[in-house]
């Protein structure tokens, strides 16, 4: 099964007939050619209308120049020839006048390439009369010049001027005024042929963009169906594997790259299932050794200082006394061994911490006070056997002996919302800022790494092991005041996390936090 899988991947495309890059890349060309189409077309057409209207324009701006200026020019500079004012050899020295030749070959050329182009018929019937007229209008020019060389003619020239020269000029510029007004008649049409593919293209626009939707969202469904029924059913198979079912398998033939995935999240459950079963057989193991572990870290000085407290009473005939410490180191003992369960209720923890105070406060009647308050509310709730009794051991034995004095510790519990919290604190010597530090950092390591504090390290990690790292234990202690722990953990009534029988119900609650 590796090598067949080793294979698979390996190849990368082996058994990718239809990669989902060829799939997304045949939707993107799907939407994206037809409208690529319609953009060329529009373009094409607005490309030919913006040539057409700007040779117009250009056209017409030429002969526009011309029909403002031309006669004025051509009339003035004439005049000034037959009066003398000028002669035609010095005209064009004169910077408010022009040659009229100059500006009859200037007319001809202009109004000639414009004939050359011009398509439209009743501007180029315009065109070349204006070409016939600018022909006469020149002969007309050569006969004053021979006038005006040869003298002693002017009233005849001012005849030719007022008979000819003025009215031909008139003659071109009313037909340079009819090439524009037809010209722009011309741009109108234009104009309106542009409108008319406007509207063409709007309605052809129209039903295609309908048709190409219809046709975009059938692409779209069946390629996007293609993609995603193989991401749902991995998504399916995956959320059932976060659920813990390992044995969920995803079906998918889609032959692309979510095939090799889903063969892959096929393997990698396979795995996993057996990995958690291995897991499961550790986690017993590891469970009865540390039951082991917390039964072996009793203080046998405990058990041996008890005993002999009882022999004491005994051979002092405080037979009472005596029979009540034997009753209460049973209920203890009862407690620890808690029929070989890890959890137990909080109702439980309190009996066996009072038998464990009972006992110490007949041992150490002189310098023991304490109380315990822990809200009823929280009864029901449970907690791992052996939390509270090595918090208050290491109250009495580092914080109330060391004092010197009679101390009290003091024990309070209560529910804030999905958490319980429980407080042990003692008004003993305390601890230097320093040595407070030191003690914190020690509780953050695994117990057996730990140089001190090995209790509190035992209980802080059991609960962040069981529960997760967000719960545990914090300290708190100032010299000559004394110290505060205080334990955090879930709400998790007794009835729901726990089992009656022996290892079963470590594995129950620490199963419902992972």
């Amino acid at each position: 099964m590796k090598k067949k899988r080793s294979l698979t991947v390996g190849n990368g495309s082996g058994r990718v007939h239809f990669p989902i890059r060829n799939k997304i890349l045949t939707l993107a060309a799907a939407v994206a050619l037809p409208f690529l189409v319609l953009v060329v077309y529009l373009l094409f057409s607005m490309g030919s209308y913006s040539r057409t209207y700007d040779k117009i324009v250009s056209d017409m701006t030429i002969a526009n120049n011309y029909n403002l200026n031309f006669k004025e020019e051509m009339d003035e500079s004439l005049y000034k020839l037959v009066v003398g004012y000028v002669t035609f050899d010095n005209v064009s020295e004169n910077e408010t006048l022009k040659d009229p030749y100059m500006l009859i070959r200037e007319l001809r050329g202009e109004f000639t390439k414009l004939n050359d182009i011009t398509a439209e018929g009743e501007s180029k019937v315009w065109l070349e009369s204006l070409l016939r007229n600018i022909d006469t209008l020149e002969n007309r020019v050569d006969d004053i010049a021979k006038s005006v060389r040869e003298g002693g003619r002017y009233s005849e020239n001012i005849d030719e001027l007022d008979n000819n020269i003025y009215i031909l000029t008139e003659l071109i510029q009313d037909d340079i005024q009819y090439y524009i007004y037809y010209q722009t008649r011309n741009m109108e049409e234009v104009t309106n042929k542009l409108n008319q593919q406007i509207s063409r293209f709007i309605i052809v626009c129209s039903v295609m963009t309908v048709g190409l939707v219809l046709i975009i969202i059938a692409t779209t469904v069946r390629i996007t169906s293609r993609i995603l029924q193989p991401i749902k059913a991995l998504r399916q198979a995956a959320a059932r594997v976060t659920m813990g079912d390992f044995s969920a398998r995803a079906s998918v033939s889609s032959q692309d790259e979510m095939e090799e995935l889903a063969d892959g999240f096929n393997n990698m459950a396979k795995n996993i299932e057996s990995l958690i079963s291995k897991v499961k057989e550790d986690e017993q193991r590891m469970r009865r050794a540390d039951l082991r572990l917390l039964q072996e870290q009793i203080n046998p000085h405990f058990l041996y200082n008890t005993l002999d407290t009882i022999v004491w009473l005994i051979e002092g005939n405080e037979a009472d006394q005596a029979v009540n410490m034997v009753v209460t180191l049973s209920n203890f003992f009862r407690q620890v061994l808690s029929k070989g369960k890890e959890f137990i209720s909080i109702r439980e923890e309190e009996q066996h911490i009072s038998s464990y105070l009972k006992i110490q406060k007949m041992r150490y009647p002189d310098i023991l006070e304490y109380d315990i308050n822990l809200d009823r509310v929280i009864y029901d709730y449970q907690i791992l056997k052996l939390t509270l009794q090595p918090l208050v051991e290491n109250a009495l034995y580092h914080g109330i002996k060391y004092k010197r004095a009679k101390g009290r510790i003091h024990i309070t519990g209560e529910k804030d919302g999905g958490q319980i919290r429980l407080r042990v604190w003692d008004d003993g010597v305390g601890m230097e800022e320093k040595e407070l530090e030191q003690l914190r950092r020690e509780i953050q390591k695994p117990c057996q790494e730990t140089e001190k504090g090995f209790g509190l390290a035992n209980v802080n990690e059991r609960i962040r092991m069981y529960f997760g790292p967000e719960y545990g234990m914090t300290i708190d202690s100032q010299k000559g005041k004394g110290t505060r722990v205080e334990i955090v953990i879930p709400a998790v009534r007794a009835d729901q996390g726990q089992s009656t029988e022996g290892g079963d119900a470590g594995n129950e609650m620490q199963e419902s936090f992972l």
